[in-house]
């Protein structure tokens, strides 16, 4: 996003850099069918991460994936394109980003993008009615940033059958133009500082061989939450003390690097239903205040509710679950039982009875949108290749659980309420026997995985701890931006994926002030 509109400017030369493959492998433009499924459970599409060990999640690794390649996880994900709140945005406190400063950005990129929602069908009025039964109300346009209590189509980046991804929309076209340099198959190592803390080149290892490329006037990290901080720690900036204890010389002491992260965790009820669901896609979203108690502004929603339909991805997420869940993480990056385990999985799926059973199926997900819980990034070691230390510190905050319990009774009054009658049948995950907050509380320490939005460890803001200005400006380096997920102060109660084009958006007009002088 930030380079294909940089670029397009004209006086910039922009040159990101992918993990793998090239370009048109690295970026799946299909919406859905066994082509996108596919390259969902391939490594060279999805990174191979795992957390630390879980306290509060049985002391389990959680399974972090994320995209890989051009256009990140925006090619691989749901599509979902969500806004976020007015009450999301004013938490972020930070001038210049409230929701009237960020909505005409939403507005610009909307027209490129073309966002849309999919059309209705008797299984997803169904769910409104069986939501609308318990209190959600029917909310036509899920952007207009009032989500409380809300439940609607959310908008889609999609055209006919193909995915409209930040990659395919703003930086495919422009492939062409000299002053935009695509690298992929490189591999970031670290930006070079001089004696001043300003960048001067990127150190990439690309086919075996160390290049780096010059920074002649700003260098833009947009790399993720999992990865800005490590960059910017490989590169000297971060916590001092972790910095040395990991054998690398500070450049500048910067303790927030790598602080604040957070993430969605969610749970999936599933139900078999008593015929074949009639849609391909989640295509509804809804959001609630599970904890009315809680400290959070009264107008802010902090749980969301999708239904899924198990046809459009439960083989291929059974298929990225169970290795991680089955499979030690040093196996997993290791050997060849990750592929064992999806070759049984892919034959156990195969006979018809069995395809047309997980036609029946549908779930709703309940998943945390306002987490108290703050996780880190940290370095392994001085290696770049090897994965950072991830601690998402799922439910280290108790009110998180309880939020997550409050969810999953207001998901089954949802199953339960009329509106669903016709499709409705058992439940088949956790179960009927499941009902005290005890039990509830296991299911979710057992269950719980990530809804892959990560943000914060790179935050934006003037209060101890922020990494970046307004500007997006790193402190304490001359000629350093981020502009992706992690300088995002507090998660919106959302999906990320509008959020992070919009950052990108804005970093490109930033860029163009600056030149402007």
């Amino acid at each position: 996003m930030c380079a294909g509109r940089a670029a397009v400017r004209g006086s910039f030369r922009a040159g990101p850099a992918a993990r793998d493959g090239r370009p048109g492998r690295a970026a799946p433009r299909v919406a859905a069918g066994r082509r996108l499924q596919g390259r969902v459970r391939q490594r060279r599409a999805a990174a191979p991460r795992f957390s630390v060990p879980q306290r509060d999640c049985g002391r389990r690794p959680l399974w972090l994936g994320s995209g890989r390649g051009m256009g990140g996880s925006g090619s691989i994900n749901a599509m979902v394109y969500l806004r976020g709140s007015e009450a999301d945005f004013r938490a972020w406190d930070v001038p210049g980003w409230g929701w009237s400063d960020v909505v005409p950005a939403y507005e610009q990129l909307e027209r490129v993008l073309d966002v849309r929602s999919r059309e209705p069908t008797e299984f997803t009025e169904a769910c409104i009615a069986s939501a609308e039964e318990v209190g959600f109300h029917r909310e036509r346009d899920l952007d207009r940033g009032e989500l409380l209590g809300a439940l609607g189509y959310e908008r889609m980046n999609y055209r006919g059958e193909q995915r409209r991804s930040a990659y395919v929309a703003f930086v495919q076209p422009h492939l062409d133009r000299i002053n935009l340099v695509v690298r992929t198959g490189a591999h970031a190592h670290r930006l070079v500082l001089d004696d001043r803390r300003r960048v001067v080149a990127v150190e990439y290892e690309e086919g075996g061989t160390r290049r780096t490329a010059k920074v002649r006037r700003e260098a833009v990290l947009c790399a993720g939450a999992l990865e800005s901080p490590k960059l910017l720690m490989l590169s000297g900036v971060g916590p001092r003390d972790v910095l040395r204890a990991r054998g690398v010389v500070p450049a500048f002491d910067l303790p927030g690097v790598g602080e604040n992260l957070q993430d969605h965790p969610n749970v999936q009820l599933f139900y078999f239903g008593k015929r074949a669901v009639d849609c391909n896609y989640p295509q509804l979203y809804g959001f609630h205040r599970a904890l009315p108690a809680s400290d959070l502004p009264p107008d802010q929603a902090d749980t969301c509710y999708v239904f899924y339909p198990a046809r459009s991805s439960f083989r291929e997420a059974t298929m990225r679950m169970v290795p991680a869940l089955t499979v030690p993480p040093a196996l997993y990056r290791r050997t060849r039982l990750p592929r064992v385990v999806k070759a049984g999985i892919g034959m156990a799926f195969r006979p018809g009875f069995v395809r047309r059973a997980v036609e029946r199926v549908y779930g709703l997900v309940v998943i945390l949108g306002k987490p108290k819980s703050r996780g880190t990034v940290r370095l392994a070691s001085a290696d770049p290749r090897e994965q950072a230390l991830i601690d998402p510190a799922y439910f280290s905050d108790p009110e998180d659980m309880q939020a997550m319990i409050a969810g999953l009774r207001l998901a089954r009054r949802i199953a339960g309420a009329e509106g669903l009658r016709p499709w409705g049948g058992p439940e088949v995950l956790p179960g009927a026997f499941v009902r005290s907050d005890a039990a509830l509380a296991a299911f979710v320490r057992r269950m719980a995985m990530t809804t892959y939005h990560y943000a914060g460890t790179c935050r934006m803001g003037q209060v101890p701890g922020s990494v970046v200005d307004a500007q997006l400006r790193v402190r304490g380096v001359e000629n350093l931006r981020v502009a992706d997920a992690s300088i995002i102060p507090e998660v919106p109660v959302s999906a990320l994926n509008a959020p992070s084009m919009m950052i990108g958006w804005r970093a490109a007009d930033l860029l163009r002030a600056a030149a402007a002088g």
